[in-house]
């Protein structure tokens, strides 16, 4: 047990000017953590209780999905990143150490960087140690610090320059055992959300700069998340906005015959969908082809999506490229003829179509089957123009934005969509990095193959403001039993009573014995202050001492997240709180 006299627990009444959320500014105000600068925070000692819990947690059910612990480096030679496949990619988010003291470096001194995460690390440790199929699966995983050079840290811990995550990699000898465990650690990430108390979904995802063939995101809901979640409930589908599909174009559309022919008109000054949508032209924006060009890899390609679509940017890493970006108009019109807001890709009319890296289409333009757009000329456009006659199309593909009201994929009902925190993703990575740094092992054949990983990470400081964001009232805090930085607080109205102060004691230890962390406040306050504390703190199971209710020998017994205030009898104090507790246990780990 733990005296609040003796004790760190700065709590205050107002929240600091630059919190924007709940979570944000009970962080503070509950005397978890102090902000050192943007991004950068110091964990007080109640905060730091909470990650340990959940660092203990977390490592538990990683251990138990067959992780083998260890830790890396933080600072890396950026030589290892130069040598993986997303260097030109991760470059920007990372911090780099300047060894000569002065801001130069000498050419014989290595360059280093701060790790956000040890992919680049741990594929040339194992491989160096592990050349045979004999010695695989393993799966290594550490908790510790990361760093990522975020140019606008926010909302305190969700989005931190420093900050604290699991990360696991595994290595397999083929596919089928690489998706098993990965299943094995997705298992392990729903154990341990579901044992700290936070309600998570798991969505499928993009991979973003992580690369890999498949990936799934937690997200805990919250209105205040970084990231939409498309899904319905019904079906059990679920992805974020980057990587959600619909069934909008149906399996069995067939493809509409021409109408007419191709037919060239003047627009003079029409750039964009809607303007084209006006009297007197009147093309519906679900009529209309809108052509964007971008570069990849330094070269020219273009996607086609219909007029009344947004391109999720994001799924363009499906087609291959490591670096992709908008083109310029300087890029476009050498390779089209004609500036954006005239472009199409309609054969025999791009300028230089040969410089095209390829023209990727979105399945929701064969919705339109004829329609109209740009002529790679400025100031017409082409009307009759049909998918399957008229346009240059290398592969067809999903490169739309879904909207909520669109059918299911899995069932055909309307999807919807909710805000949602990130607070663990998982991959599989394939063989993207033991390719890159030979990290090969020996079949019973004596064949060399290379390894097929997975990573694994989850943000530990991020998922302990997620579960504020998600467990708070208006007066502060409501921590989840295993998540709690104390499961019980003894609150002493007038512990100047010495009778007071031993029974205190006595309950505590009857909490500790029966598995609870306590605190006792026994601070000097009037008893409103040590009720207002409490809330804001959020301790799960409330126990109060005072002095009338010593005198009509009874204890009150209360928990945080119900508003009702039991009164208990002295001489069962001991046997309630120790059943309370139990109790609490129980079903935070069933």
């Amino acid at each position: 047990m733990k005296f609040w006299s003796q004790y760190f627990v700065p709590t205050l009444k107002e929240s600091p000017a630059d919190a924007e959320i709940a979570s944000h500014k009970l962080l503070v105000r509950a005397g978890l953590v102090r902000k050192l600068s943007g991004g950068l925070y110091t964990y007080l000692p109640l905060g730091l209780r909470v990650m340990q819990k959940l660092a203990q947690i977390c490592r538990e059910e990683i251990e138990r999905g067959g992780g083998i612990e260890l830790a890396m480096p933080h600072l890396h030679p950026a030589e290892n990143w130069q040598q993986g496949p997303r260097w030109p990619a991760a470059r920007e988010i990372m911090f780099r150490a300047d060894s000569s003291g002065e801001g130069k470096r000498s050419a014989h001194e290595p360059e280093f960087v701060l790790g956000p995460t040890h992919e680049e690390v741990i594929t040339p440790l194992v491989k160096a140690e592990i050349t045979s199929y004999r010695d695989l699966p393993k799966n290594f995983f550490q908790i510790g610090t990361k760093f990522r050079n975020e140019i606008r840290p926010r909302y305190g811990l969700m989005r931190a320059r420093e900050f604290v995550m699991m990360d696991a990699y595994s290595f397999d000898v083929d596919d089928e055992h690489a998706i098993k465990s990965y299943h094995a650690m997705k298992a392990a990430y729903e154990a341990f959300y579901r044992r700290i108390g936070v309600h998570t979904i798991a969505v499928e995802a993009d991979t973003g700069v992580m690369g890999g063939s498949f990936s799934h995101e937690f997200m805990v809901p919250a209105e205040i998340g970084d990231d939409d979640v498309i899904y319905n409930e019904q079906s059990g589908y679920a992805a974020n906005r980057q990587k959600a599909m619909s069934a909008l174009v149906p399996a069995d559309l067939k493809d509409a015959p021409p109408e007419a022919a191709v037919e060239e008109f003047a627009t003079p000054g029409i750039v964009t969908i809607a303007a084209l949508e006006a009297a007197p032209y009147a093309v519906p924006a679900d009529k209309q082809f809108k052509t964007l060009v971008y570069m990849g890899d330094g070269k020219p390609f273009a996607v086609i999506l219909r007029g009344c679509d947004e391109l999720e940017e994001a799924k363009l890493g499906a087609l291959g490229f490591t670096l992709f970006r908008p083109a310029t108009p300087e890029e476009i019109e050498p390779v089209m003829g004609a500036k954006p807001g005239s472009l199409g890709v309609v054969k025999g009319t791009i300028k230089n179509g040969a410089a095209l890296a390829g023209v990727f289409a979105d399945h929701a333009i064969r919705l339109v089957g004829n329609g109209t757009t740009g002529a790679n000329k400025d100031g017409f456009h082409l009307r009759h123009v049909n998918v399957v006659r008229d346009l240059t199309i290398t592969k067809f593909g999903d490169f739309r934005r879904v909207h909520p009201g669109e059918p299911d994929p899995k069932s055909g009902q309307p999807l919807q969509l909710r805000r949602g925190i990130e607070v663990g993703h998982i991959f599989k990575l394939g063989t993207k990095y033991s390719e890159k740094y030979g990290a090969v092992f020996t079949d019973d054949q004596k064949q060399s193959h290379p390894m097929v990983m997975g990573c694994y990470g989850i943000g530990i400081g991020r998922t302990l403001q997620a579960i504020i964001e998600q467990s708070h009232d208006a007066d502060g805090i409501v921590w989840p039993w295993n998540s709690a930085p104390f499961h019980v607080l003894v609150c002493v109205l007038d512990p100047q009573l010495p009778e007071a102060m031993d029974l205190a004691k006595k309950l505590a230890t009857a909490a500790e014995r029966a598995g609870a962390d306590v605190l006792i406040d026994d601070r000097a306050e009037r008893p409103g202050v040590k009720f207002k504390d409490a809330d804001l703190v959020g301790i799960p199971l409330r126990l109060t001492i005072g002095g009338k209710g010593l005198k009509e020998g009874i204890i009150e017994l209360k928990w945080r997240a119900q508003k009702d205030v039991a009164k208990i009898p002295l001489a069962e104090a001991e046997a309630r709180i120790a059943a309370a507790v139990t109790g609490a246990r129980s079903q935070a780990n069933a």
